[in-house]
């Protein structure tokens, strides 16, 4: 008779609310009416539309599939390849655009910031950057709001370069005005001693004729204080979390070479792709080496509440008004660029969700 052998221990109940078939996703946001919004980013598979809402189980692009298509004579008003999406909690969904299909350099007018209202479900402003702030070697990554300052409230968003300086965004949502934060900050910036292992190996960059290099990426997870005083963030390619105050951020005053004397350092989180705040200043984060999900209390204290070898990359989360966390797993460590040029990955990638009991941070007072 064969002993039973001890096996690791998984925990966390969740379940799924969505199976992907088709493109490998990468956003999700739930809007107070509880409306589920995903994204699909333009890295090889077939997108058809690169934002959709979920409707009735059922894939619909969002606003239309006019905004999906891109239109060269007017690129600003058209989604190239969208990375995250943000429903603010007050009307309207906030799409994060890289304008940098497979990872090229930013298309001139393609990465940008639009404001879509969900009552008309149409474009209602578009936010683009200058070429000091959207760099030839940036990437979009995710972006968090506040309305509480400011005449129109404020935008952050993370550039997650993996060839130039990491950094935070700051955009004025009255005037447009945006300027680079933490450009290239050791906080900002891939931690050079990680190396990420994920599923039993390690993660780096595989060609098709054998040759390898390290897998890096800047500032990436992102969230905000229920307050709106603290920006939480990360670097992909890092188990490190950071902090700083928003205040800071905005206050030009402060040059950028400073600016880093005002980051607080809260620690190891694990290595994590997403992250969301709830009301009661919970912060709510992947963990991609571990299949896991964490949590951090506002005092430091971090506890797993997910453990489960079907979370295989935990990308995006979002909070919905029936305090569920939702999340998207999208197995990204499978891709070819991984893999010699072999894909790895196993339809369908899931949006799961689990009960937290806590509502989504607010973004207004």
């Amino acid at each position: 008779m064969q002993p039973i052998l001890p096996m690791e221990k998984y925990f966390g109940q969740f379940e799924l609310v969505h199976a992907f078939y088709g493109a490998m996703p990468t956003g999700v946001s739930v809007s107070e009416t509880g409306r589920i919004f995903v994204c699909f980013p333009k890295w090889g598979d077939n997108v058809q539309f690169t934002v959709a809402e979920i409707v009735e189980g059922e894939l619909q692009p969002y606003p239309s599939l006019e905004a999906n298509l891109v239109n060269t004579r007017n690129i600003t008003m058209s989604f190239v390849s969208v990375q995250s999406i943000v429903a603010d909690g007050r009307g309207t969904l906030w799409v994060l655009d890289t304008g940098a299909p497979n990872f090229s350099e930013p298309i001139q007018g393609g990465a940008k910031l639009i404001a879509v209202d969900l009552s008309t479900n149409t474009i209602r402003r578009v936010y683009t950057f200058t070429e000091d702030v959207v760099l030839l070697t940036t990437y979009l990554n995710d972006v968090r709001l506040d309305f509480r300052v400011g005449r129109a409230g404020y935008a952050y968003i993370t550039d997650s370069s993996s060839r130039g300086p990491g950094g935070i965004i700051v955009v004025d949502l009255e005037s447009g005005n945006a300027f680079r934060r933490l450009n290239g900050a050791i906080s900002t910036s891939p931690d050079p001693y990680f190396l990420p292992k994920v599923e039993g190996e390690i993660l780096m960059n595989r060609n098709p004729d054998g040759s390898t290099f390290p897998f890096k990426l800047a500032s990436d997870s992102l969230a905000i204080s229920s307050d709106g005083k603290v920006l939480f963030y990360a670097p992909l390619t890092s188990r490190q979390l950071f902090s700083i105050s928003t205040e800071a951020l905005r206050d030009s005053r402060i040059q950028d070479i400073n600016l880093s004397q005002y980051v607080q350092y809260w620690g190891e989180k694990g290595a994590s792709d997403g992250m969301i705040t709830g009301a009661k200043g919970t912060i709510y984060a992947g963990d991609y080496e571990n299949n896991s999900i964490r949590k951090i209390l506002p005092n430091g204290v971090m506890e797993t509440i997910a453990h489960d070898p079907r979370i295989l990359w935990p990308d995006t989360f979002s909070i919905g008004p029936d305090q569920y966390l939702y999340v998207i797993v999208n197995q990204l460590h499978r891709q070819a660029r991984f893999h010699y040029g072999r894909d790895l990955r196993e339809k369908p990638y899931s949006l799961f969700r689990m009960r937290i009991d806590e509502f989504p941070a607010p973004t207004f007072s």
